[in-house]
């Protein structure tokens, strides 16, 4: 299925795609010949900082390993191209290295005037046959800072010599020949269903460092069976997994080029990257909504309401048929993970982000908007928070993709989401709105609807530990109102042991309270009147029932309460400050 649908993506992208067995690649000399074959090396290699600037180029690639390997077809290393050897910056090379590079450019030289000796009426052959006819890399002049691992490149005037359309043929020729492997098996490909040649190994790999990993970058196999014990029957390679080379050669020509995008990709911040495409050219716009670095409310509202709104009875004659593919890779050594594969229709992609930002959205009392987080900053509010910003680097490993999991599927975060968000809430003590929105998240998808919450303060809600919550705002609100310089306030100091055993916390603090109000009454007597009747009316509530302890659950609706209670006082200070500007605009 996969690699079905990477193929069908492959026939949307067309001339986008690198040629059969060509990959991009950085091109750090070039070999430019005259064609009487005379030719000097152009340095194109850039500095770490300058690397946007890179010459990179589609040119002949298959993957190749062991001791003797083949070259490339005209571009390759410099131990291929000139015969440099491998060598120690501090150590001449060895005879061992030097036969080698010697070896490997005789095979280079044999590979390319095969071409050119097949090639009639070519500027770039006649040109290559002269070159190697006048002694090859004996007649040039090779800088001291070439090293065997560079990419040489040949250029004839200003035209590549490996874009010419019969290098092109002839290295197919030979990357099918070298990848069908010794029986050259012909049969059914599991893929596009017709028969033909077979290959026995994938011809390329996903390229080094496109996929994330904390276990030290590496190329990655999408399929490959070494070892008799993993294989059907004893059976390695593709034995069992037939595929063709046009298909095996897409696939993995695709999923390299997704993985380079900038706008069809996500590498996460620990390890790990996900990829997407749909079958048709359709809006995945939502994609870009969710990995956003600050999510525009408008887009949201709209996401939301698009997919809320009743359809109109011609809705169903225009139903959106594409399809969204997303696939999740992870890297163990030279083989690629496959960690998760959504195959979802495009509606569907939209409904769950749409239900995403719907079940985590904050209200902003002060504002009188509702607020949205960004995905990578609710994995990161599970980490450490310094300063009022988060540690970089501190959230649970893996939490980003699997609240990507949750995003796309419409599930509930990981089990262990509250725990971990608990646990840095009451380490730390803040409360902000990254945090507030991964607890709605959490409480809205759970299993029990009682669990859920409203996205602004429920005055129906007799929810005991959300009580408790709301009462300790106000317990607090008032110590803040009448000694507002205090360093030390009585969330700094209690709100830990009120989340989590309420019971006794609450009434001393209720008991404490008295003073601050008999001050209040004081000096401020309406705040005092109006904080006395609040906390009097939530303490009847629940002054019975107060909990003794709190389950995780319990401490999440503690905290929401908490929070719903704090918005509702902003939301009422916005309100009163914006009817007095009404009012004075009317005087």
């Amino acid at each position: 299925m996969l690699l079905q649908r990477l193929n069908e993506y492959a026939d949307r992208l067309g001339d986008i795609l690198p040629a059969k067995y060509y990959r991009p690649k950085q091109i750090h000399w070039v070999l430019d010949l005259k064609e009487d074959g005379t030719g000097k090396l152009t340095d194109l290699r850039v500095s770490a900082k300058n690397r946007d600037q890179a010459r990179i180029v589609p040119v002949p690639y298959v993957q190749r390993s062991g001791t003797k390997v083949p070259p490339y077809l005209l571009v390759d290393t410099a131990e291929f191209v000139l015969g440099v050897p491998k060598a120690d910056k501090r150590i001449p090379p060895t005879k061992e290295a030097q036969e080698e590079a010697t070896r490997r450019h005789a095979a280079y030289r044999e590979l390319a005037l095969l071409w050119a000796q097949g090639t009639k009426d070519s500027v770039g052959a006649t040109a290559l046959k002269s070159y190697f006819a006048n002694g090859g890399p004996a007649g040039v002049k090779i800088p001291e800072d070439v090293q065997a691992k560079d990419t040489v490149a040949v250029m004839v005037g200003t035209r590549w010599l490996h874009d010419e359309p019969t290098v092109k043929t002839t290295w197919a020729s030979i990357a099918r020949e070298r990848k069908s492997g010794s029986d050259d098996r012909s049969g059914l490909c599991l893929v596009c269903g017709t028969s033909g040649s077979l290959l026995a190994t994938i011809p390329e790999p996903v390229k080094k460092g496109a996929v994330p990993t904390s276990g030290g970058s590496n190329e990655g196999q999408l399929v490959s069976i070494n070892k008799a014990a993993q294989g059907r029957d004893g059976k390695i390679q593709l034995v069992n997994t037939p595929i063709c080379h046009r298909c095996g050669g897409r696939a993995m020509a695709v999923l390299n080029h997704l993985l380079a995008s900038d706008t069809n990709s996500r590498r996460f911040r620990d390890d790990g990257v996900m990829v997407w495409w749909t079958r048709q050219a359709g809006d995945d716009s939502a994609m870009a909504l969710l990995f956003g670095n600050a999510p525009d409310p408008a887009d949201v509202a709209h996401l939301i309401d698009s997919i809320n709104n009743r359809p109109t009875p011609h809705a169903g004659e225009r139903v959106d048929d594409d399809e969204f593919h997303a696939l999740t890779l992870g890297l163990n050594n030279a083989r690629l993970v496959v960690r998760d594969w959504i195959d979802i229709p495009l509606t569907g992609l939209k409904a769950t982000v749409a239900a995403w930002y719907q079940d985590h959205g904050v209200y902003d009392g002060w504002t009188g908007t509702t607020r949205y987080v960004p995905l990578w900053l609710l994995a990161l509010c599970c980490g450490r928070a310094q300063d009022g910003r988060y540690a970089k680097d501190s959230a649970p490993h893996g939490l980003e993709a699997e609240l990507v999991h949750s995003a796309l599927r419409g599930t509930p975060p990981p089990a262990r989401t509250l725990p971990l968000l608990l646990q840095r809430i009451h380490a730390d003590q803040q409360i902000d709105t990254a945090r507030i929105a991964l607890l709605r998240l959490v409480l809205n998808r759970s299993s029990n609807p009682k669990d859920h919450v409203m996205p602004t303060l429920d005055d129906t809600c007799r929810e005991p530990s959300y009580l408790c919550g709301r009462l300790f705002f106000v317990l607090e609100d008032i110590q803040s109102t009448a000694l507002p310089n205090l360093n030390t306030t009585l969330r700094d100091k209690y709100f830990r042991t009120a989340a989590t055993a309420p019971g006794t916390t609450l009434t001393n603090l209720h008991v404490d309270a008295t003073a601050h109000l008999k001050r209040l009454r004081r000096d401020n007597k309406k705040a005092a009147a109006s904080l006395e009747r609040r906390l009097g009316e939530l303490f009847a509530m629940v002054s019975d029932d107060i909990p003794r302890h709190l389950t995780p659950v319990q401490q999440g609706r503690f905290v929401i309460g908490y929070e719903h209670e704090r918005a509702a006082k902003w939301d009422r200070i916005r309100r009163a400050k914006e009817k007095g500007q009404a009012t004075g605009e009317e005087q």
